[in-house]
C-alpha cells in the first residue's frame, strides 16, 4: 500500500503523524470512529483534540467534532512531545550540495526520532536549519557516538547513496580511546558472530559460530594506560566496534553498555562515550568522483 502524504507542514521540524486511514464501517462521525479506534486513551483526549481543532483531514484542515465518517479519508494530527533535556552541542555541517549533505554528529544526539527521543536528533534539527522535511539520513550512528554522518536531501537520490553502504562501497573509520593492552598483537582483523543478547535486546554478544562481524583495529597512540585506536568496520552490526572492543578487553572509555550494562545510564554530558566516526570515503554515484568527508572532532582522554 502506498503510503499517505502528510497534507500538514513541519512544526518545529516534527511532520504531522497518520492517526487512521478511515475504513469501511458503520460509524456515522470520524469522533465515533476514533473512540472506538483508540480504546486505550481517556475519551477525554480525543474530545479535546476535536474541540481545539487538533485533528485534520486530508486537506490539511481541522475537522469537526461531528464530521461525519468518511470511508477512505485519512486524519493527521500533531503528537505531543514530552520535555526532552537540551543537548548542549551544535551540529556541524561540513558539506552540502543539491543531493546530500554531510554533518559532525555531536555526542548524545539521536540520528531520527524514536521512543524517547525526538526534538533532540539529528533529523529534526536539520530539519529546522535547512527548512526542508525532504531529508533523510543514508545510514546511522549510536546516539552516544560522535563523527561524520550523511544525510539524503532529494527523495529520488537516497536509494542510490543507501546502496553504497548496503554494498559495503563505503570506507568508514573510526577511533576510540580504550584501555592499552601490550600483549594485544596490533593491527589486527577481529571477526566473531555476533548476537542480541540479554534481557534487554539492546547489547550484542559475541557467540559460537560462523563470523558475521569484521573489525580491523590499528594502535594510534598510547598515553601511559590508555591508547587512541582506529576502527576500520568491513561490516555494520549494530553495536559493532563497542562489542568488538569489550570482547578484547578494551572496552570504550565512558560505555554505558559494555562490557556490562549500568544501572545508571543517564546522560553524564561530561562523560561522551569516547568512539568517533572520523571519516567516510566514497565514490559518488552521481558524479563519480572521490568523496572523503573528515570529521574535525577529538576524542578525550581520560
Amino acid at each position: 500500500m502506498k503510503k499517505a502524504l502528510s497534507p500538514l507542514p513541519l512544526r518545529d521540524g516534527l511532520a504531522a503523524s497518520c492517526a487512521a486511514m478511515l475504513p469501511g464501517g458503520t460509524w456515522l462521525t470520524a469522533r465515533e470512529f476514533l473512540l472506538e479506534r483508540f480504546p486505550y486513551l481517556d475519551p477525554a483526549i480525543i474530545e479535546t483534540r476535536l474541540q481545539n481543532g487538533e485533528i485534520y483531514d486530508d486537506d490539511g484542515q481541522p475537522i469537526a467534532a461531528d464530521a461525519p465518517y468518511r470511508a477512505g479519508a485519512y486524519l493527521w494530527y500533531y503528537r505531543d512531545v514530552p520535555y526532552e533535556a537540551p543537548v548542549p552541542f551544535s551540529i556541524d555541517i561540513l558539506y552540502q550540495d543539491e543531493r546530500i549533505v554531510v554533518i559532525d554528529k555531536p555526542h548524545f544526539l539521536s540520528c531520527i526520532p524514536a521512543g524517547r527521543y525526538v526534538r533532540e536528533t539529528a533529523l529534526v534539527r536539520l530539519r529546522q536549519m535547512l527548512s526542508t522535511d525532504d531529508i533523510a539520513p543514508v545510514h546511522r550512528l549510536d546516539r552516544e557516538t560522535a563523527g561524520v554522518m550523511m544525510f539524503c536531501l532529494d527523495s529520488a537520490s537516497r536509494s542510490a547513496y543507501q546502496q553504497l553502504f548496503e554494498s559495503r562501497e563505503v570506507q568508514k573509520t573510526y577511533e576510540a580511546i580504550a584501555p592499552f593492552r601490550a600483549d594485544l598483537e596490533l593491527p589486527r582483523v577481529h571477526r566473531s558472530r555476533l548476537t542480541e543478547a540479554g534481557s534487554d535486546f539492546f547489547t550484542m554478544s559475541e557467540v559460537a559460530g560462523e563470523p558475521n562481524s569484521e573489525t580491523r583495529i590499528s594502535l594510534l597512540e598510547q598515553r601511559g594506560n590508555w591508547a587512541r585506536y582506529q576502527l576500520e568496520p568491513h561490516t555494520g552490526k549494530k553495536h559493532q566496534l563497542r562489542a568488538h572492543l569489550a570482547a578484547l578487553q578494551i572496552p570504550i572509555l565512558n560505555d554505558p553498555w559494555y562490557p556490562i550494562v549500568l544501572d545508571d545510564k543517564g546522560d553524564d554530558f561530561s562523560q561522551p562515550l569516547q568512539l568517533l566516526a572520523r571519516e567516510l570515503k566514497f565514490v559518488d554515484p552521481f558524479s563519480r568522483a572521490q568523496r572523503t568527508f573528515t570529521s574535525r572532532r577529538e576524542l578525550s582522554w581520560p
